[in-house]
């Protein structure tokens, strides 16, 4: 879900911009005070006032970084379009819903477990994408099939490789599933996914009901994160 991220019976889980202009170029910017603070906290804290995305995300008044993740995978796939219909799954902070408005979707749905500022004329759903139920609920509220489905989703993370990863694939196949079942003919999906997850079912799925599927690392993730985007773009119909 957004930056950090977050029924089979279903189950229950729970560019330009390139960080160039002035934001490129600043100078590092050291943490003065570690009171209170551990090691790990003090190095996140530093990364952040120091990552050019951070500062031109608050420059453009993004909500998170992870805004240009999408602009950049859209600059290069083209998977929003003026008068689209869009739900974003994990929209929390609601950054993706900032970029698809900007670029003309007309009709947007998100959900996310965590609460999302409101962002008109989107319509927001504080709630557990993998509920009973809560696929119909979406679509109904966009009225009618989405042209395009987003996933920033993520669970939260034990620190366990293996577990972790089990967790990630499960969370994108239901976000799959759920594109799969909705997406209007031509649709596109976007989603999150981790390198060395387990993938390959997924990758056969969206091979097989998709025309183009690719794996895209936007300038916007970060160099040591193993976070890559799948774009699967011409949905075949079901």
């Amino acid at each position: 879900m957004s930056e950090p991220p977050e029924e089979k019976p279903r189950k229950g889980m729970v560019k330009p911009p390139m960080g160039g202009g002035d934001a490129g170029r600043m100078k590092s910017t050291r943490v003065k005070t570690a009171k209170r603070r551990t090691a790990s906290s003090n190095s996140w804290l530093a990364r952040q006032l120091n990552d050019p995305f951070v500062q031109e995300a608050k420059a453009k008044g993004y909500r998170a970084r992870a805004a240009f993740k999408l602009t950049e995978i859209d600059d290069r796939i083209h998977v929003l379009r003026r008068g689209a219909r869009v739900v974003d799954l994990g929209c929390a902070p609601g950054g993706w819903i900032q970029v698809a408005l900007e670029r003309g979707v007309t009709d947007i749905v998100g959900i996310d477990l965590l609460p999302v500022e409101p962002a008109s004329p989107a319509q927001i759903v504080e709630g557990d994408f993998t509920a009973k139920g809560m696929d119909r609920t979406l679509i109904e509220m966009l009225g009618g099939p989405p042209d395009v489905v987003l996933s920033d989703m993520a669970p939260n993370t034990i620190g366990h490789r293996q577990t972790d990863h089990l967790r990630i694939a499960a969370l994108i196949e239901l976000a799959v599933e759920f594109a799969l079942g909705s997406l209007k003919p031509g649709g596109a999906f976007v989603a999150k996914a981790f390198q060395g997850g387990e993938l390959d079912e997924v990758l056969k799925q969206l091979k097989q009901h998709f025309k183009s599927v690719r794996h895209l690392k936007p300038k916007a993730s970060r160099a040591d994160s193993s976070e890559v985007f799948l774009v699967a773009t011409g949905f075949k119909g079901r």
